[in-house]
């Protein structure tokens, strides 16, 4: 590629979080360090900072559906990356938008509920979620009980079964919230496909941990990666940003995204 075309865009559908630390702006940081250029549209406004979220604003369908047709058509993106959909009609017409362009990999992260807790969905989204756009993903990057929510599963095995089973070609169990020394992600794919990845669990709470690592896999798909090297690759960064942390607000850390050049941010 030449030096006009080598920045692959990804497409960024999710909620703007004020403080930075998740949402769109955490996923325009990750796919810049990766030597990508992220266009967005935000799905949601949020009323958030870095202790917690008080409410969530959907933004109308219609506008984002514009501005998705308007950015597809205008920049050619090589991944779409949806968070925090606002509302179950974004679903559907986001729906819609990926029927129309088959071959473009869709990396879904189901944001469920904030990093504190605090739950963001309804009834009627996560239906959405669960029966029309988990079969459209290439891949779902739910933490562990965002999983057990959707699959209405316990065990992280079971999770996997019944989200492949839903139509996901991939799915990337993160072990953030679990009990344990180290954190143990758990990559499922097709043909029984199964890979675990044990990281050292860092101390403190952090804030868009799972928009960096998902964005961070979109990204080094859009530059031609393939599934496995693009998650290895997209952890390793991911847990760096997380160990080079920074405080911006009294409560969680913000992730360092930019620790990285674009060269290393894909070769790690």
């Amino acid at each position: 590629m030449n030096n006009l075309t080598d920045r692959p865009v990804v497409l960024c559908v999710g909620g703007h979080d004020p403080s930075g630390g998740a949402g769109i702006l955490a996923d325009a940081e990750a796919i810049q360090a990766a030597g990508g250029f992220a266009v967005t549209v935000i799905s949601a406004l949020t009323d958030q900072d870095t202790c917690g979220m008080r409410r969530v604003y959907p933004q109308a369908a219609e506008q984002v559906e514009a501005q998705c047709r308007a950015l597809i058509a205008d920049c050619v993106p090589r991944a779409l990356k949806i968070g925090l959909a606002g509302s179950s009609r974004v679903v559907r017409v986001l729906n819609d938008i990926i029927d129309e362009h088959p071959a473009l990999p869709v990396i879904l992260d189901p944001v469920l509920a904030s990093g504190t807790g605090q739950q963001v969905v309804d009834a009627a989204l996560l239906n959405q979620l669960r029966h029309h756009l988990l079969h459209r993903s290439t891949l779902i990057t739910p933490n562990l009980p965002e999983a057990r929510t959707l699959a209405d599963a316990t065990s992280t095995a079971d999770c996997a079964t019944r989200l492949l089973g839903a139509g996901a070609r991939w799915v990337l169990i993160t072990g953030t919230h679990d009990d344990t020394r180290q954190v143990t992600n758990r990559l499922y794919g097709p043909a029984g496909y199964r890979q675990d990845w044990d990281w050292p669990r860092l101390p403190g709470e952090y804030h868009g941990s799972g928009c960096t690592l998902a964005s961070a896999i979109a990204a080094r798909l859009a530059r031609g990666m393939t599934m496995v090297e693009a998650i290895a690759s997209a952890q390793a960064y991911t847990w760096k940003s997380l160990e080079q942390a920074f405080r911006a607000g009294r409560c969680q850390l913000i992730p360092n995204r930019l620790h990285v050049t674009h060269a290393a941010g894909v070769s790690e």
